[in-house]
């Protein structure tokens, strides 16, 4: 009886079909727009081939330690990002409510930049290429196409086509006008997409990203193919991985490696924790971090070769130097790259290839952002969700929230909204925080002997003792020095280095940006108030809510906690 029982409340929450499904969830989760706009041009920007000596040395001791840490407590608590620190540490259950603050910023800029790129990828039909020429009614009278040579005093098509057509950019914050009607029907079509692939949970999920997280490999196999055979790839790959040892000694190298690992490796937001709870609880997710952290990383180091030997071709049709033409971020997806492949042979094949991989890429990250907030919500009030529509009314609702703030970001003003979410909100130092106390938390309240049981348990294989030493002390030390180095060398954000955002904006960017930070001593100061008890009685429940020996036969899930209690009743 007892069997069954859990057999069907554990049918209810969702399991992956299989470990494959795992895989590829995780792996569309961490490989994202960020491997393709972010990673080459921070190695190219910050000494080449001697970024990644930074890059190796925080994915070691602080990417693939958290990255376990995360996967582990999902599938050892078999819960989502916020309930499972009632089982490990309900004093930090703030992290777990700042990470999913973090989490909806990012999905609502996220999907503003899918919407840019399916609008590109509807205009790459178009013969010829609309940002290829300066024929267009966008245009002004100091636009210059790719065939031009002497640019020094112009503005690119690309450039006009990004700022005048698809965002038709307006003077400042100030002014926000109207709505892009393009754009608007853009998003509305990527949330459409993303809620039915994601409206029954993993069962659906799991077979989407079959398709999103293994295609976009396909499309930059193609794109990488084609860069390196063009002419100037060479010297655009040397400057992509041309060593430079002096730039380490400048700590801007080392934050910049340090936010990439958080970022890329999806830390810190609850990701990991959710996708991990529909595992097995005999899982082998200690052998599964360490190749989904080397796929991220390696797919990071051959897109830049994509990337780069088609900006070297950039530089040499247009006989400028490289630096003149590497950008990161928005500036290379919408303006370099689509300029590039203007210049070359059959265009749209190259633009429609690329802006395709791009979609992707950002869809399957979606997907799991959307998943985690719905999982997480759903074991907090698992009730509500087990009712019939429950799960798919909840998501619509939540769909529908995030699609009417998110109308402001697609305004003529609204570029200047994205940033200010883009740069604050969803910024790497908040993640920096959350994961200093994640890792306190864990490593010292909850454990790192016990967490290192527990993969044991579940795995049957001993961790490494080096993850504890990094648990308890160099991932939060590390974490913690990257963090107040960002406060230090904090620049005020502005906009394509001319426009200076008035002073409310900015205040409007640290409050989002303290909105998720704030949460971690607030909720512990809640919790200690609300608990009843003397002080070392609240933090006995609060910090330890099973004793140290039980660690190895904790519950494997609420479900099955809840079904054994009912049995004893």
């Amino acid at each position: 009886m007892w069997r069954k029982t859990r057999q069907n409340v554990l049918e209810e929450r969702g399991r992956w079909s299989s470990k494959v499904e795992f895989l590829l969830a995780v792996a569309g989760n961490i490989v994202g727009l960020g491997n393709v706009w972010r990673f080459p041009y921070l190695c190219y920007k910050n000494g080449g081939g001697a970024f990644l000596v930074p890059y190796l040395v925080f994915a070691v001791l602080c990417g693939v330690p958290l990255f376990l840490l995360e996967t582990t407590m999902g599938q050892h608590t078999q819960e989502g990002a916020i309930t499972c620190w009632r089982k490990l540490c309900p004093l930090a259950e703030g992290i777990g409510y700042g990470g999913e603050l973090i989490l909806l910023y990012t999905c609502m800029t996220y999907m503003v930049v899918l919407a840019w790129t399916l609008f590109y990828l509807f205009s790459s039909f178009k013969s010829p290429l609309p940002w290829s020429t300066c024929d267009n009614y966008w245009n002004t009278a100091d636009c210059f196409d790719v065939t031009t040579m002497n640019h020094t005093n112009g503005t690119s098509a690309a450039t006009e086509f990004w700022e005048l057509r698809v965002l038709k950019i307006s003077g400042g914050i100030e002014e926000i006008g109207s709505i892009r009607w393009e754009m608007l029907l853009c998003l509305l079509a990527i949330w459409v997409i993303c809620y039915f692939c994601i409206w029954k949970g993993v069962k659906s999920t799991g077979k989407v990203v079959y398709f999103t997280a293994t295609f976009p490999y396909v499309m930059l196999l193609i794109l990488l193919i084609r860069g390196l055979s063009l002419p100037g790839a060479r010297q655009g790959v040397e400057f992509y991985l041309l060593p430079d040892p002096t730039r380490l000694a400048d700590p801007q190298v080392w934050l910049d490696a340090v936010s990439q690992i958080f970022f890329s490796y999806g830390l810190g937001v609850g990701s990991l924790t959710v996708l991990g709870s529909y595992n097995t609880h005999n899982n082998n997710c200690y052998k599964d971090c360490f190749w989904l952290c080397l796929l991220n990383s390696c797919t990071s180091v051959v897109a830049g070769f994509a990337v780069f030997s088609v900006l070297g071709f950039m530089a040499h049709e247009q006989g400028v130097p490289i630096a003149e033409v590497a950008e990161s971020g928005p500036g290379l997806a919408f303006i370099a790259y689509p300029q590039a492949v203007a210049m070359m042979p059959l265009p749209r094949v190259w633009s429609i290839s690329f802006f395709i991989m791009l979609l992707l890429l950002g869809l399957d990250t979606q997907f799991v952002g959307m998943e985690t907030v719905m999982t997480s919500i759903a074991d907090m009030f698992p009730a509500a969700m087990r009712r019939r529509g429950g799960r798919e009314g909840f998501l619509l609702l939540f769909s529908l929230t995030c699609f009417l703030l998110q109308l402001v970001m697609i305004t003529e003003g609204g570029m200047y909204v994205f940033q200010i979410f883009d740069y604050y909100a969803c910024n790497g130092a908040c993640v920096l925080f959350l994961c200093v106390f994640e890792s306190l938390a864990v490593g010292w309240i909850f454990g790192a002997e016990r967490l290192c049981g527990i993969i044991a348990d579940m795995t049957g294989q001993r961790a490494n003792p080096f993850f504890k030493i990094c648990w308890r002390y160099l991932t939060p030390l590390l974490s913690l020095g990257s963090f107040i180095y960002s406060l230090v060398e904090y620049q005020p954000l502005t906009f394509n280095r001319w426009y200076v955002y008035p002073n409310w904006a900015y205040a409007l960017g640290w409050i989002t940006a303290f909105s998720s930070i704030l949460f971690v001593p607030a909720w512990a100061l809640y919790k200690l108030s609300t608990t009843k008890g003397t002080l070392s009685q609240r933090l006995q429940r609060l910090c330890w809510p099973e004793p140290p020996d039980s660690s190895l036969t904790l519950n494997k899930g609420t479900a099955q906690q809840r079904i054994h209690e009912e049995d004893l009743e």
